[in-house]
């Protein structure tokens, strides 16, 4: 395996001392474009938040500081992210605000009438690691197909934004 294969893996499972540093990288560069797809939302203060694909918990840190009062949840397969996380956020985890513990339509099914799923990514990213739903017709189709009744689709040159309502 070469030098990039490994920091691919790295970024879709980070472990190890090289996953921590890969963590550390994502928090910082994942930081506008979260800011970008809050920008497209109305946050509700008292509405749960889960953030699936939690990586280092800067977005959890980030939504627990414009949400205080708002139970926050993070997911993600990566133990040393989850670990990272917590560690990040030991203070809001210690509230007991945030309990660290997949298909479009078990999140529809959970959610409460007027949740709200946002799918956030780098169009490069789409591009490279997607062979289906790679357009936003496809999303659209696929947000539909699981129950959402209003989708919305924001874009701009580096990143897509996908909200869908239940």
């Amino acid at each position: 395996m070469g030098l990039m294969e490994a920091l691919i893996a790295q970024a879709k499972n980070p472990r190890g001392w090289v996953g921590k540093m890969m963590i550390g990288i994502m928090n910082k560069a994942h930081t506008a474009i979260v800011n970008w797809a809050f920008s497209h939302i109305q946050m509700m203060k008292l509405a749960p938040v889960l953030d699936i694909g939690c990586g280092g918990g800067q977005t959890l840190q980030l939504l627990a500081s414009r949400m205080p009062d708002t139970d926050i949840y993070g997911l993600d397969y990566s133990q040393q992210a989850v670990d990272t996380s917590i560690h990040k956020n030991k203070e809001v985890v210690a509230a007991g605000r945030m309990n660290l513990p997949n298909d479009i339509k078990e999140i529809y099914r959970v959610l409460d009438h007027g949740g709200t799923l946002i799918v956030v990514s780098e169009i490069y990213k789409i591009n490279y690691h997607m062979t289906t739903h790679t357009t936003n017709e496809e999303m659209e189709l696929l947000y539909r197909q699981a129950g959402f009744q209003s989708v919305q689709i924001h874009e701009n040159t580096k990143w897509r934004c996908y909200i869908g309502v239940k």
